[in-house]
């Protein structure tokens, strides 16, 4: 009959506890991962997400700019920014597999691409060659 607090050592390493300021999730870590940013990077992430949107609503209270062609193209390029921002750090795309990468950014691409297309098919977005 075995005692119930042996004190041996445990030798088996899939039940010994993590070392200190290791990650006890459970997650095999593979050569090609990086590491999670920490809550550091989270609030410097947040900062900027933050600026950039304040940017977006300052810009649309100057009616001059608001009235010019840069208004739409400027708008759309900081949400594209915003929306890369949050895709590779609070859904972790950035520090995932290789896979996981092309699983998302190959339909994104194309549907971007198509979306282009078809505005350039139905005129809303014309180009002039004369």
């Amino acid at each position: 009959m075995s005692q119930p607090h042996d004190k041996t050592p445990v030798t088996d390493s899939s039940h010994a506890l993590p070392a200190a300021g290791e990650s006890s999730a459970g997650h095999a870590h593979h050569a090609s991962e990086k590491p999670h940013p920490t809550w550091k990077q989270y609030k410097w992430v947040a900062l900027i997400l933050t600026l950039i949107t304040v940017i977006e609503v300052w810009v649309y209270y100057i009616p001059s700019f608001v009235a010019s062609r840069l208004f739409v193209p400027s708008l759309l390029i900081m949400s594209a920014i915003k929306f890369a921002i949050v895709v590779m750090f609070y859904m972790h795309l950035r520090y995932d597999h290789k896979l996981f990468k092309v699983l998302f950014t190959g339909p994104l691409i194309i549907a971007i691409t198509s979306l282009i297309a078809l505005m350039f098919l139905f005129g809303q977005v014309a180009v002039r060659l004369s």
